[in-house]
């Protein structure tokens, strides 16, 4: 099992204008990934759109993805919710449905406390009975771990992995060593923002929780083995081809940009959902050249 190792995609989850998910175009994305032999699959993270679905639509998506790749490829499904007792019923939703993990983000309006966020997470790791990342993602959630959290939520059952933002001063190495003098030799640490995973990965993180892998696994497998095996000339050469794609993630974010590339790939012609609303098409070009520079 490869869970909280490696790569892991987070794919869109494709849904019509009343936000039903289209169960055969997930099926499109997921069977991409799995053949291109990603470590792991993130459903339902913020590529994933899971603040915009309901219960019974993210229970809908998950069934369907155990359907499709249950078995073949590790299935992390986030269980983020405003309410502990929903984050609990989704948790629950997940692992009867045969999910292999959880992430958990500590969503909220009213701003959350220390505090606040342990006794929700205690509670949802409890509830989901499954290993359980942290998803540290203050672009979001507005909510920041110290990394004296991250080490006492680290001792909690179940809760066994952190997914990080981008390093400050990019100085992984020294964060890395940081939180795994905090936390067990089994607590894996890994990163989001794509256009740092490869700096990040050559640090010796364990874990690149990638969204281009969600619709581009082969080249984004490609770099997370380079990076791995400690090739940073290899390493540096595909990051500096996907360098054109990670201006356009900075831009217009990358979740915006992923349904420009779904359709360009002819895996699902969607809209993101409302109020987010589609990229100007002049964006579709500049989309098209970048994804040119993969090929």
């Amino acid at each position: 099992m490869t869970l909280f190792h490696g790569l892991s995609a987070f794919p869109l989850t494709p849904t019509d204008a009343e936000g039903h998910v289209d169960t055969e175009g997930l099926a499109r994305f997921l069977e991409r990934i799995q053949r291109a032999g990603a470590d792991s699959i993130g459903l339902l993270g913020s590529t994933g759109g899971y603040a915009y679905l309901t219960r019974e639509e993210r229970k809908r998506a998950v069934q369907a993805a155990v359907e499709c790749i249950g078995g073949k490829t590790p299935l992390v499904v986030g269980v983020g919710a405003l309410r502990t007792d929903e984050a609990q019923a989704l948790a629950r939703d997940a692992k009867s449905a045969g999910a292999d993990g959880l992430l958990l983000a500590p969503m909220s309006y009213v701003p959350l406390n220390e505090d606040e966020v342990f006794q929700h997470f205690v509670a949802v790791a409890e509830a989901g009975e499954l290993p359980l990342c942290i998803y540290n993602n203050p672009s979001t959630t507005r909510f920041t771990f110290s990394d004296a959290l991250i080490a006492r939520l680290s001792e909690v059952s179940n809760i066994v992995a952190v997914k990080m933002p981008l390093a400050a001063n990019d100085d992984y190495a020294g964060e890395l060593a940081r939180l795994r003098s905090m936390t067990t030799d089994t607590f894996t640490i890994g990163y989001s923002g794509d256009w740092g995973a490869a700096d990040a990965l050559l640090a010796g993180c364990d874990t690149w929780y990638s969204v281009a892998a969600g619709l581009l696994p082969v080249p984004a497998l490609a770099l997370t083995r380079a990076a791995q095996s400690g090739d940073a000339v290899e390493s540096t050469r595909l990051n500096r081809a996907f360098g054109p794609l990670w201006t356009l993630f900075k831009h217009y974010g990358s979740f915006r940009v992923m349904f420009v590339i779904a359709d360009y790939l002819g895996l699902a012609h969607v809209q993101p959902p409302r109020p987010i609303l589609p990229l100007p098409e002049d964006a579709g070009d500049d989309i098209r050249q970048a994804l040119e520079k993969l090929e």
